[in-house]
């Protein structure tokens, strides 16, 4: 790992993009940001203005972009990929040949490669990276990066990852981040119901669900989740990052995927419908754990 970086812009100051950008500052010469809302990127730079990086704000991503040798996307969705990164006034038109875009939002693998088509026109590198790790990964910068791209553009953004991930790894060309981010989603909606469901049953029992989880998480059915959310979802408390209606574009863009390559997701396809219940009662905003509400 590099002690120091060279200099960034990060386009996107939400939940995720704010802590981010906030350990960039800890090591990059200069960290330019551009957020819509022009007060979030005020509030980054009134909160990490003493770091060691210069800091700064822009008033559109081309202008963030243009005096950066790599820059970050995390923005919501497709749609705000493809404006950000190919907008009249994007990253695109203001990075210099040679630069490094690199998109931590988690979108489609036919935006990425779109993407990378417009970059390598020109002559800019261009990796898709989603994140897994959530708000608390973000802030504790512990998240895992599952990469998109070339080896060489990889190996050149490493000492950027180690800012803020635990674990970065290349899958493959691009797309193959969002792929994978995919099967990440997919594997977490089957193992929120099934943890849902195991909660509710223990409720109804009458037993402690402290108590069971503190056994059964010594064994088989142990997960992240159950550590991280049982005891929450027993106390009916639902504010802990990574929402529903999130959730479902992800769930949305793993199931388009799934028909495009014929592969079976049926669990996938119900949980989905689920948290489509839980957004009917008010909860897109809850996190995704509370598919648990769905039985009160």
């Amino acid at each position: 790992m590099s002690d120091h970086i060279g200099r960034v812009a990060f386009i996107g100051l939400g939940v995720m993009g704010y802590p981010m950008a906030g350990h960039l500052a800890q090591r990059a010469s200069a960290v330019t940001v551009f957020n819509r809302n022009p007060a979030r990127a005020t509030a980054w730079l009134a909160e990490y203005s003493d770091s060691p990086a210069q800091c700064s704000a822009a008033e559109t991503p081309q202008q963030a972009a243009a005096a950066a040798d790599v820059v970050f996307v995390c923005v919501g969705n497709d749609n705000d990929v493809a404006e950000v990164a190919l907008g009249e006034q994007g990253v695109l038109a203001g990075m210099q040949s040679g630069g490094l875009l690199i998109d931590h939002t988690t979108a489609s693998k036919a935006l990425a490669v779109k993407i990378a088509t417009a970059c390598s026109n020109k002559a800019v590198s261009f990796l898709d990276a989603p994140v897994s790790g959530g708000q608390a990964g973000a802030e504790n910068g512990a998240l895992t990066v599952m990469v998109g791209g070339a080896q060489a553009d990889y190996a050149r953004a490493g000492d950027y990852f180690d800012c803020f991930a635990k674990k970065h790894a290349l899958m493959g060309a691009v797309g193959a981040g969002q792929l994978t981010k995919m099967v990440n989603q997919i594997c977490i909606a089957g193992i929120l119901q099934g943890l849902s469901e195991g909660v509710h049953f223990a409720q109804q029992a009458g037993l402690d669900v402290d108590a069971v989880v503190e056994v059964i998480s010594q064994g088989a059915a142990q997960s992240w989740q159950m550590n991280n959310r049982a005891n929450t979802m027993a106390r009916d408390e639902y504010h802990f990052g990574f929402a529903v209606d999130w959730m479902r574009k992800d769930l949305g863009i793993a199931l388009s995927t799934a028909n495009e390559i014929h592969a079976r997701l049926p669990l996938t396809a119900l949980v989905d419908q689920f948290y489509a219940d839980v957004q009917k009662m008010g909860g897109g905003r809850w996190d995704t754990s509370s598919l648990l509400r769905r039985f009160k």
